[in-house]
């Protein structure tokens, strides 16, 4: 029996140089369209993770403070192991026995949580240097007139914001009025400088 591969009806199968090509810009269309959206989209749920964690960092120290009965100091803390202003640097929960914002472990205080250093240039500002709750829960010295501001870097529509009652109570600012920026509960934009 003799094979005729020349005869064969098989056909072969393929895309054609054109049909690639096609598919390419296809897809290069779809591309250009979609990642926009999608840094956008990462940018959004970074800010929302952050946001998140500082949450639940300002409800751990209020939570501790009221359960341990002591004061409880949420801060950044510098190299000194003092509270300082540098909201971006890995910011700490601890037991404050002596209320001085100040970190001494030889006095028996202890850090209760710690929530990560900022990894990206965006930025948390906060008014003050710490926030210290007392064992009612309430806020020593009450808090700073503006929110804590999580501020991502080249999208200053996407901040978010949380705000800190005297009472030691935290709310995450929303957006109130549909324009795409969040307002704090009195209604003033979330921005950042």
């Amino acid at each position: 029996m003799k094979y005729d591969y020349l005869q064969s009806n098989n056909k072969r199968q393929g895309f054609t140089l054109v049909e690639l090509m096609i598919t390419i810009a296809i897809g290069a269309t779809l591309m250009a369209i979609a990642l926009p959206n999608f840094n956008s989209f990462l940018v959004e749920t970074r800010v929302d993770n952050e946001i998140s964690h500082l949450q639940r960092l300002l409800l751990t120290a209020r939570n501790t403070a009221i359960n341990a009965e002591q004061s409880v100091t949420l801060c950044p803390l510098n190299a000194s192991n003092s509270c300082d202003t540098n909201w971006q640097n890995e910011v700490s929960v601890f037991i404050d026995i002596d209320g001085d914002k100040t970190y001494e472990p030889a006095s028996d205080e202890r850090i209760v949580a710690v929530k990560a250093k900022i990894k990206t240039n965006d930025k948390l500002q906060y008014g003050q240097d710490s926030i210290i709750y007392r064992p009612t829960g309430n806020i020593t010295g009450g808090v700073s007139a503006s929110p804590f501001k999580y501020c991502p870097k080249d999208y200053p529509a996407k901040s978010r914001g949380i705000t800190v009652t005297t009472s030691g109570r935290s709310y995450v600012t929303s957006d109130t009025d549909s324009d795409g920026i969040d307002e704090d509960r009195s209604g003033n934009e979330i921005t950042c400088s």
